[in-house]
Order: C-alpha cells, then sequence, then structure tokens
C-alpha cells in the first residue's frame, strides 16, 4: 500500500512525505511517491504518522496467587493496537524456582493463536543457580535478551545471587531489569501498620516510600559499579529521590544505567488513594506526591529518563478491590494502561512539552533499541518493519472507560481530555485498527527473536553533576 500526504516522524525528525508498503517491510519513502497499478493508497493529509509503539512492560495473562491478569494476549494486544503499540515485550510469571525455558514455553502457549501484535518475552530471575546462569546463553541464543529481578514481593535471590547474575548478564551483552524496591523495609512498615489498624488505600503509599525504592536503586547501582559498570535498566521508577540517585550515579561514571517510568507516575498521584474508590490505583511501586509527578517530567525533558512503558496490569475493580474485600497488602497490584499510553504522550507534543522526536523516542525507537527490536522496530526507515501509527493531531478526545478495549471495568484517566488520537495502526503492513475498530486477526501477532542490546543510546546523554 501507499500512504501519501503525511507528516512523518523519521530519524532525522519530521516531514512530510509518502511512505511506500512492500508486505511487511517499508519499501520507500520519498517526497511525491507515485501510486502503482493496482497498489491501495491511503491519503493521510493533516495526519501525522509514527512508528508503532513498543511497549517493553506489560503483563499479560499474569497469575498471580488464585488470580490472573484480566487482560490476556488476545484482549490486552488488541487494546494494545488501538492505542497505536504495535510490541510488547511481556512478563509472563512462572512458580518460583521455576526455569527460564519453562518461563517462556508458557509464554509461548499463552500468547500463541491469540496475540493481534508482535511480542517477547523477560525472563523471571527469582534464583541464581547453575542450571540458570546455563541458561541464561540459552535464552540468549532463542532470542531472550533481557530478564528480571523482582526486589519486592518476597522473590528476590539473595544478593551473592545477584551478584552472580550481574557478572552473567553483562559477559553475555544481554540487558539485567530490576523492579527496585526494598522488600524488608517494605515488610516492616506493613506489619507496623498492620498492627496500628491502618489498612487503607493510602498506607499503601506509606508503607512503600520513596526511600525503600532508591535504596535499592543504589544498592544495585553499586552492585553494577563493583563490576564494572554492568548494564541495568529500572523497571519502573516513580519518585525524585530514585531519580536523584539515578543522576548521581550516571554522574559517577555508571553509564550503563536505564531508566522506564509510566504514564501513571505522570499523570496521578497519592491524593487517589484518598478517594472513595481509592483501591483502583494500587499499583508497585505506588502513585507518589505531585511534586514527584513533575521531577519526572523535568527528568523526561531534560533526557533522564529513557523509556516510557506502562505497567499494564489489568483487573476488575468490582471483584479484586472493593472495599472490605481484603486489605491492600494482599490485594493484586497493578492498573490498565496499555491503550492509553501513546495519545496521553501525544497529548503533551500538541501542548508543546514535548517534540515529536522525544515523544517517539521515549515510546518507540529507545524500547526497541535497549531490548532488540531495533531497526526492525522503533522507528520509520526503508526496510524496517512497516509498523505505523496515524495520529489525527485535531482530534479532541475525552477518555472513558467505554471507548476503550481493555478488559477491566476502569480506566485511571477516566475524563482526561487529550488533543490527538490515533486513526489508524498499521502493523507488519496490514491495517489492523480502523478508527477505534479492531480490523485485524486473532493470532496475527509473531514471537520476535531479539537481538543483543544496544546499549549506545544514552551515548549523547548530558551528564551533569547531580
Amino acid at each position: 500500500m501507499l500512504l501519501k500526504n503525511g507528516y512523518v516522524v523519521v530519524k532525522q525528525g519530521g516531514r512530510r512525505c509518502d511512505i511506500r508498503i512492500d508486505g511487511e517491510i517499508i519499501h520507500e519513502l520519498d517526497d511525491r511517491l507515485v501510486p502503482r497499478m493496482g497498489e491501495p493508497v491511503i491519503d493521510a493529509a493533516g495526519m501525522i504518522i509514527l512508528p508503532g509503539g513498543v511497549d517493553a512492560h506489560t503483563h499479560m495473562d499474569l497469575t498471580y496467587g488464585e488470580g490472573c491478569t484480566t487482560d490476556d494476549f488476545y484482549s490486552g494486544t488488541v487494546a494494545a493496537a488501538c492505542g497505536g503499540t504495535t510490541t510488547i515485550i511481556n512478563h509472563t510469571l512462572c512458580p518460583r524456582g521455576t526455569s527460564l525455558h519453562h518461563q517462556v514455553n508458557a509464554g509461548h502457549r499463552l500468547a500463541m493463536d491469540k496475540a493481534v501484535i508482535d511480542y517477547s518475552f523477560h525472563g523471571l530471575l527469582d534464583h541464581a543457580d547453575d542450571a540458570i546462569l546455563d541458561e541464561l546463553a540459552e535464552m540468549a541464543a532463542a532470542g531472550i535478551t533481557s530478564h528480571k529481578i523482582n526486589l519486592a514481593y518476597n522473590g528476590e535471590p539473595p544478593d551473592d545471587e545477584i551478584l552472580a547474575l550481574m557478572e552473567r548478564t553483562a559477559q553475555l551483552g544481554v540487558l539485567l531489569t530490576i523492579h527496585s524496591e526494598s522488600n524488608a523495609a517494605i515488610a516492616h512498615l506493613q506489619k507496623k501498620f498492620r498492627a496500628m489498624g491502618r489498612t487503607t488505600p493510602v498506607y499503601h503509599a506509606r508503607s512503600r516510600p520513596p526511600e525503600s525504592e532508591a535504596e535499592a536503586i543504589c544498592r544495585m547501582a553499586f552492585y553494577a559499579k563493583m563490576l564494572g559498570d554492568v548494564p541495568l535498566y529500572i523497571s519502573p521508577l516513580s519518585c525524585e529521590l530514585s531519580l536523584r540517585f539515578v543522576r548521581a550515579a550516571r554522574w559517577w561514571r555508571l553509564r550503563n544505567l536505564f531508566v522506564e517510568t509510566c504514564p501513571h507516575y505522570l499523570y496521578l498521584n497519592e491524593e487517589r488513594y484518598l478517594e472513595p474508590d481509592g483501591r483502583k490505583y494500587i499499583v508497585h511501586p505506588p502513585l507518589r506526591p505531585s511534586s514527584d509527578s513533575a521531577e519526572l517530567w523535568r527528568g523526561i525533558v531534560e533526557g533522564d529518563i529513557d523509556t516510557i512503558s506502562t505497567d499494564h496490569c489489568s483487573c476488575f475493580y468490582a471483584q479484586d478491590r472493593l472495599p472490605g474485600k481484603q486489605e491492600y497488602t494482599v490485594e493484586p497490584g497493578g492498573i490498565p494502561g496499555v491503550e492509553a499510553r501513546m495519545a496521553l504522550l501525544f497529548s503533551e507534543v500538541s501542548a508543546g512539552r514535548l517534540s515529536f522526536q522525544r515523544m517517539v523516542e521515549l515510546c518507540c525507537t529507545t524500547p526497541a533499541r535497549l531490548f532488540g527490536l531495533y531497526p526492525k522496530k522503533g522507528v520509520i526507515s526503508e526496510g524496517s518493519d512497516a509498523d505505523l501509527v496515524v495520529f489525527d493531531p485535531n482530534r479532541t478526545v475525552r477518555i472513558t472507560h467505554d471507548i476503550l478495549h481493555e478488559n477491566s471495568d476502569y480506566t485511571p484517566y477516566e475524563g482526561m481530555i487529550l488533543r490527538g488520537w490515533p486513526v489508524m495502526t498499521i502493523s507488519r503492513g496490514e491495517v489492523i485498527v480502523e478508527d477505534g475498530r479492531f480490523t485485524g486477526r486473532r493470532g496475527r501477532g509473531k514471537f520476535i527473536r531479539r537481538r543483543l542490546p544496544d546499549l549506545t543510546v544514552r551515548d549523547q546523554a548530558v551528564v551533569s553533576p547531580y
């Protein structure tokens, strides 16, 4: 097909040009491409064309205790596609102590015949015996080039095993991602507040204070420096204190420290926990005061934050979180957001807060580079996959639960008014969303064998004294 007359955001910046797609690939970019005989033409005049979004942090089909997230690989990827995301990297949690092969095979079974966009998986590292250390190389050969350690949830490996994992991932060139919250500090504070009878949602935030996050990040950064600048990806970062530690670590020449944040830390704050339905916003790490959100925005604008992903983890409020069902310490943590991410950031471009280029870096190109998807994903370039999202910059939309496709009974962004909205999504040359209607096929998504991470994404970043 041929897309004509759109404003296209490419590596060098934005320009008006046409895009010719041949099969699944972008074949040609030029100012005045002439339609071939029988070639379908899409007139994108007045539209903005961006690379399809890459969301490097989702939880489709996540099992926790006796429950499961309400979005599986079908409903969750339909929602992602409708929001302009064309690739996800999923965390599929398996029973503790399982091998990496077991985890990835379970992920394949869950995604097969369901996913409508392309996908990959992160491995989960809750122990590090010799078998796991050997499996890391086998996983890299199979295209799984990132793995996560959860420092909370009573599931973290002991520190000596974390050090062994750091050394092995650095040797292999794969990326170690860290959920950074101090498990011991959280457990102590939860026990303290429970004894005092303080179990309302605001104590979810107070039992997981910024210090518990920053301490964990600082400890991991020291270990990484000790072992020779081991590449680490903080997933996610929620507060000013943590960001200050990251700035200090980079000034201290820890160059391979990468940071992700999520839209809910940018648009929502701790006051939500005081609302009657405050349990809707229980997420790990928790929402922070508005001053933290302001500092994260500064980090985005100034280049301290590398990516914006969603940590999409959906549930039914009425089923799982109504007051009185259970206290916050045992509730499923997580909120939906995979569909709204691209539109939220596009609206910031419309408001003059971000450039198109910076939005694409945060939501498309940098996650693709860090997680071994580039240049097939995350960029509009000849030879890249034809993953595109077409935005109408003049459409104003009020976000409500009923216009979204996520399998949840609420959206945390209810009532927000955005300028600019995705009106078409193209995945590998196939139009799969038109004006909010999913037109693709169940199971059309492909597993992507990823390359090793490109760790040069911060080479041009300015590192200033903290």
